[in-house]
Parts: C-alpha cells; structure tokens; sequence
C-alpha cells in the first residue's frame, strides 16, 4: 500500500459495491405488485438464495451501520417471527413452486436473539416452502456475548455450517467507547461451542478506525483471534456516518483515526494476517487456503453480493424481514425497513416491498464489471462488453475517471485488460467506481474509501 495514494484517495466516499446501481438509486416505482409480477416470472431452471433480516440486539454498538433496534423483551421479536413465517408463505405462493435453494443467510442484527425452537421452527418454514439442496450453505450471524448452549444445539439440529461471530476488537478501551465490551474468553467459547455442535464453517468479523484504536491494538486483536483459526475473517474500516446513524454521535470524533492511520492500522492487520498463513480476497476478506472462498478466488468464480464476498452462484436472491433486499433477474426489491412497517404490510397480506430497482443493458454491463474487478482486482473488458454487445472503447470513454488512475500508477490497461497494481489493492473500490454511472448522486451517503 502507498501512503500518498491513501491521502489521495482515502477520503472519497464510496459505496462498497455489494450491489450495483446501489441501495440509494431505489425508487417507490418498484412496489409489491412488480415484486409479483418478478416472483411469478422466476425461470424454471433457477436456483435461490435466502436472506432473512432479524433487526433486534440486546443492546446498541455505536459503531453500528446495520438497520437494528434494541429488544428488551422477547415478545417483539415472537410477533416479528410470525411475520417471517407469512413472508416466506406468501413469496412461495406467488413463486408457486418449491424453488431450489443453494445458500441461506440470517442476518441482522443478532438472529440468535430469538428463541432456540423458534430457530428452529423458521428453518423448518424454510424447508417446506423451499427445496434446500443437501449442500446447502446455512450461515448466521452471531453475538458471542448473547449465545447460549440451547440456541447453539439449536444451531446444530437446523443444519447451520457457517456462523460470522462479530469480534471487532478486543481492546478494551475500544470496546467501552463503542459499547461493545467482549472478552477473548467469550468468543473463544462461542468458537468451541459452535464447533462441537457440527457448524464447521467460522468466521471473525474484525473493524479498523474505531475510536481509540491504535496500529498496537489492532495487531494484538489479530493475535488472540488467529489463536482461535478462523476459517475466514472480515475485516472492515468503520463507516462513520452521524447524520443517518444518529447512535453514532455518541463517538466523538476527536476519537477517531485519520485517513492515514485508518491506512495504517489496515495495513497491519493485513500483513499480519498474511503472515499467519491467510489469503486475502477482494477487498475486505481473508480464508485459509483450503477454505472454499479461497478455492474460488483462484479460480475466478467468487462473488459480490449484499452479504459481500461469497462463492454463492445461485440465479437469484429472494429477502426476508425488514429492510431485506432481493436480487432477480429484473432488477432489485427492497422491504420496508421499519419493523412495524414491515408487519403491518404482511399482516394485510402484502408483499412488504416498499422500493426496489429495474436493470437497464447498461446496468447489467456495468454490473458484470464492477463485479469482476472488485473480486479479481481486474477485468477483461473485450470479454464482458462483447457479451453485453457494447464496443470496449465506447465503454472507456464512458469511464473519464479511469484515467488519473492510470496516471497515478493505480491501474494498469493493457489492451483491453485492466488490473489494478498489487499496491493499490486496497483502492480496489475507487477502480469500480471509474464505471459506476451513478455516483455523483449518492457520494455522501457512502464511507471512505480508506
């Protein structure tokens, strides 16, 4: 990495390009009766992956981006179940067959809020309105500090193999000023625990940036967690964004790195965890050489999606629960993201999307890149635009950005074949923005680049 490309570059905001347009270019113009018509119209031969969102914690870290609220008491989050429940019905009915399922996700929030058999329970909904493939992935989302031995035999028994425990640092001065205090001892036995009951998939979700923290700090975090060997850790810089998360006031600012010491402190974790043995992918993720993710790293067949990196290669994603966004061949849908919103939409009987977004060719074309080059550090543009049926030189010439890039040694074209420099990897985010013709609309809603 190169500290001056980091001043240059480090302070534009950016969106992480798990989707692509992103979630700010959702419109009203998509509601529940396209959602229908896009359900009905799923192809015969497609395969689908399950997101469903559980926006409850037990309380609130002021770091956090995600769409959550804190549940004091378990009855909200029973009728919030419920309303799982119908939604699955519901967009099975409208897809009127069991359709396949290769991959499942329960986000959040904490989706081990709930209780154990109502886990259970909402797995079983899953299965019988959806053909869960024998090898499907089933991952979840979890607090160390909050699991419990019952939810995770729990776990166990509905067939879960991948949990992300949330670690984010394990210095203490860091967690009190994000409200997050987590001992080692609690996520090493959330790790044993996890392990024991058959999910053999687990991954570490550490952040840079946070207030306090420092290069020392971080590096000692990446020590106790690869004490514990992880199959793959996410590591993220954290987003701070006050005006739209209003909890995120409570960390002052002064209490915060700057663009280089962000810089640092990402560089460190990664040369450590480099050094411990594992790969870095894409942007943000690191795998153990034998896991999955890494397999289809190397082998050009990873995936971006609103989960991040994965190696899901189904057709379609379908969302559950608040706020939850889908994928099909269409375009995007998102539900309405305040719980109450949402149950009352489903409560009524409608489909709880409140916006969404129709692809247009140059959407799909710029999509495929985007993908490609966040995932791979480049792309072959004569072969995506010639799927697409675009001239590769119209496509540069779309793309006025990508040229200080390549001035200031970030990207390399040779031909029509555009990699970015191994020492700019961690810019990998302003190359795809080079061809996002959507950006200048939406910049201030993203994080730093670095």
């Amino acid at each position: 990495m190169r500290p001056d490309l980091a001043a240059c570059y480090g302070q534009e905001r950016l969106p992480r390009y798990t989707s692509y347009p992103t979630a700010p270019h959702f419109s009203a113009a998509v509601g529940p009766s396209t959602y229908a018509e896009w359900l009905r119209a799923i192809p015969a031969s497609a395969t689908a992956s399950l997101y469903l969102h559980v926006p409850f914690c037990r309380s609130m870290c002021w770091y956090c981006g995600c769409n959550t609220m804190v549940a004091k008491r378990d009855e909200p989050i029973a009728v919030y179940e419920s309303a799982l429940r119908c939604e699955i019905d519901m967009v099975s009915r409208q897809i009127g067959r069991r359709l396949p399922v290769g991959h499942i996700h329960f986000g959040g929030g904490t989706p081990t809020i709930m209780a154990p058999e109502s886990l259970i329970d909402l797995v079983g909904s899953l299965r019988h309105s959806f053909f869960v493939l024998p090898s499907a992935e089933i991952a979840i989302e979890i607090d160390p500090r909050t699991l419990t031995p019952d939810m995770i035999d729990a776990l166990g028994v509905s067939g879960v193999n991948r949990a992300s425990l949330g670690v984010q640092s394990f210095d203490p001065l860091v967690q009190k000023a994000i409200n997050r205090v987590q001992s080692f001892e609690q996520t090493a036995a959330a790790t044993i625990g996890l392990r024991r009951a058959g999910v053999a998939g687990i991954n570490f979700d550490l952040i840079y940036g946070l207030p306090h923290q420092t290069v020392f700090s971080c590096l000692d975090t990446v020590r106790r967690a690869i004490d514990l060997r992880p199959d793959r850790l996410s590591v993220f810089g954290y987003a701070h964004v006050p005006t739209f998360k209003t909890h995120q006031r409570k960390i002052q600012d002064s209490s915060l790195p700057d663009s280089l010491e962000r810089y640092d402190q990402a560089c460190a974790i990664s040369d450590a965890l480099k050094e411990a043995g594992y790969v870095q992918i894409g942007l943000d993720h690191f795998a153990l050489p034998t896991d999955p993710m890494t397999i289809a790293f190397r082998e050009g067949r990873l995936h971006r999606n609103f989960q991040g990196y994965t190696t899901d290669a189904n057709d379609l994603l379908i969302g559950f629960g608040a706020s939850a966004i889908g994928q099909l061949p269409q375009g995007y849908v998102q539900n309405a993201p305040q719980v109450r919103a949402y149950e009352g939409q489903i409560a009524s009987g409608s489909l709880a999307t409140v916006k969404g977004y129709g692809l247009t060719d140059d959407d799909r074309l710029r999509a495929d890149i985007i993908e490609r080059i966040m995932c791979d550090y480049g792309v072959d543009l004569d072969v995506i635009c010639t799927r697409h049926g675009i001239e590769t030189d119209a496509m540069l010439q779309s793309a006025p950005r990508l040229q200080s890039l390549i001035s200031d040694g970030v990207v390399e074209l040779n031909g029509s074949a555009l990699a970015v420099t191994e020492h700019s990897r961690f810019l990998v985010r302003s190359v795809a923005a080079a061809f996002d013709a959507h950006l200048d609309a939406s910049k201030q809603l993203h994080s730093r680049a670095v």
